[in-house]
């Protein structure tokens, strides 16, 4: 994930930062995130994004048994004949 380095932030920004921080129970770089994403309008709802993801891994994903998964009985006992 990139990182961000803010250099000369002034201190009331700082501040008012930390106090957000404290009350919506996060850490400052947390706060910082949320309050960028506010700032350009960005979605940083957990859940949306969940969705997203699954979705996408779902698109991609290949799944070798078509019909289903294979009797674990079974495969132990193949692995054991070879």
């Amino acid at each position: 994930m990139p990182s961000l380095q803010v250099r000369e932030l002034p201190e009331h920004i700082y501040q008012s930062l930390c106090l957000e921080a404290q009350a919506s129970h996060r850490s400052i770089a947390q706060q910082a995130v949320a309050a960028l994403a506010k700032g350009l309008n960005l979605d940083l709802a957990p859940q949306m994004r969940r969705k997203t993801l699954l979705a996408a891994i779902r698109a991609e994903a290949e799944f070798p048994y078509p019909h289903g998964l294979p009797d674990p009985a079974l495969l132990i006992r193949e692995d054991r004949d070879r």
